[in-house]
């Protein structure tokens, strides 16, 4: 096993698909960050890597202007940048051409070999390709780190397969799954939350919690991604992973101690408990849509068929949202709701964990209504903690309740930068600490609960439900939970 080290070791850093998206928008202005936090030590180099003819010059100022972008005002230090600057190099590499890895070798060698890491920040396909060539090339030593995006394959026959590749390279803790939403702060302090504090764990089960929603809502379209996501959807790009992970964190009994294999154990638990929701239940239990022209912030925006540029239609899914339950002693019959898409009315992650109401009410009607206790996790943006509690209205006039919310806003509590969650991450792989990644049993049980859904969208043959781009999905998803008495948290007051 690889151990957590606190200080980061000197390392090269090698992004195939540095040119991309990823890179230049997540990967490079963090490592600038970690940089300018002084935790990148001297001798480190970062190598982008792509097809495309480049010089490193014109790769420099890509990345200085994304890193300017990234950068919050005032935040962008040039004597850092000009330090940072001087470790990025670009080489023209075709990922599955053997050849080409000749570049790469040459560039990397030097008389002090630094530990490796990396990024394969491609489509999956590559990801098995690129380490087989990587270890013919003789690249690959048996202290070096692979890093592996999200989507894992296409469903679990696909994940395992990469998994397999890999793993014939890579042994699974040189594997890192990055899952960037586990690098959040509001995420840890979930942790936190539940693990530091003797006050939550008591009241952390179904007979105290009435149900839990998790909500991840984006204002943007597919902004120039539609191949991508055509191949994707919505159920693959963030419920297979992003909101699964964040479930387990909610739901998972306490690990013995805060360690990689502990917390990934409890976290597995939770996917197997996860009740299978089979085709027969497909349509009960959950709600996928695609966003039709609409309106956000004030704009028109087109419908996804139109955005990414199909005459024909498409049946991927913008939108969706399941009911779900963990079958086990501490959550029996309590559901998840799970919520997520594009073209809402708002951008917003966040987890609310609904209380019961208290089981007899003191007070006459002229208090005014009781409602019951709720926790909101904001996990973007303004990442915080609020806990809705009912309190007296000040002033004369007797006894007068309102539910008012206890706030702890990171920002205003802490007052210091919040690191973005890749720079958290990119560290913890260089430092072989892989507590904030997904184990390769998570991954592959993850797909063993999504693959029946996406079965059973297949077999009822219907499209997708369109709604209106700028409201909360299709009207469907009102009814998924209002099923059951309750109300998505914007409905319900």
């Amino acid at each position: 096993m690889l151990p957590p080290a606190s200080r980061v070791p000197p390392f090269d850093f090698i992004v195939f698909g540095g040119n991309g998206d990823l890179a230049l928008r997540k990967l490079l202005p963090a490592l600038y960050q970690r940089d300018r936090d002084e935790q990148l030590p001297p001798p480190c180099r970062i190598f982008g890597l792509a097809r495309s003819p480049l010089a490193t010059a014109d790769y420099v100022k890509r990345v200085e202007a994304a890193c300017r972008a990234a950068a919050s005002d005032g935040e962008f230090d040039a004597t850092v940048w000009s330090r940072f600057a001087a470790r990025l190099e670009y080489l023209q590499v075709d990922a599955s051409d053997p050849a080409s890895y000749s570049v790469l070798r040459d560039a990397l060698e030097r008389p002090d070999r630094l530990l490796r890491a990396f990024y394969l920040a491609t489509v999956p396909d590559l990801f098995g390709v690129i380490c087989r060539h990587a270890h013919a090339a003789g690249l690959i030593a048996a202290s070096d780190r692979v890093v592996l995006e999200k989507p894992l394959g296409h469903d679990l026959a696909s994940s395992a397969a990469i998994n397999d590749e890999v793993g014939g390279i890579f042994s699974e803790d040189r594997t890192f799954r990055i899952d960037h939403y586990l690098g959040k702060e509001a995420v840890q302090n979930l942790m936190a939350l539940r693990f530091a504090n003797r006050i939550f764990e008591r009241l952390w089960n179904a007979d105290e919690i009435d149900h839990v929603q998790i909500t991840v809502a984006e204002r943007l379209g597919v902004e120039g991604r539609g191949a991508y996501y055509e191949g994707a959807g919505a159920l693959r790009d963030m419920v297979q992973n992003h909101m699964l992970q964040v479930l387990c964190l909610i739901a998972m009994e306490p690990p013995l101690k805060f360690d990689a294999q502990a917390v990934r154990d409890e976290k597995l638990k939770v996917l197997q408990a996860l009740c299978p929701i089979g085709a027969e239940q497909v349509r009960k239990l959950t709600v996928r849509g695609q966003y039709a022209a609409g309106t956000v912030d004030g704009k028109a925006v087109p419908a996804y068929a139109d955005e990414i540029g199909t005459r024909d239609g498409t049946d991927t899914e913008t939108f969706v949202a399941i009911r779900a339950e963990v079958g086990n002693w501490r959550w029996a019959g309590v559901p998840f709701y799970l919520r997520t898409g594009k073209r809402m009315p708002t951008r917003v992650s966040e987890i609310t964990v609904q209380f019961r109401d208290v089981p007899h009410l003191i007070f006459d009607q002229q208090a005014g209504a009781s409602a019951a206790n709720r926790l909101v996790i904001r996990l973007q943006p303004d990442e915080g903690i609020q806990l809705f509690a009912m309190t007296k209205i000040p002033g004369p006039g007797g006894m007068r309740l309102r539910r008012a919310p206890l706030n702890l806003s990171f920002a205003e509590e802490f007052r210091t930068r919040s690191p973005e969650a890749y720079e958290r991450l990119l560290m913890d792989v260089v430092r072989g600490n892989p507590t904030l990644f997904m184990r390769r049993d998570e991954v592959e049980a993850a797909w063993r609960w999504i693959e029946p859904i996406m079965d059973g969208w297949r077999a009822s043959g219907e499209p997708p439900r369109t709604y209106a781009a700028g409201t909360w999905g299709p009207s469907a998803s009102a009814t998924l939970i209002a099923r059951d008495g309750r109300a998505w948290t914007e409905d319900a007051g």
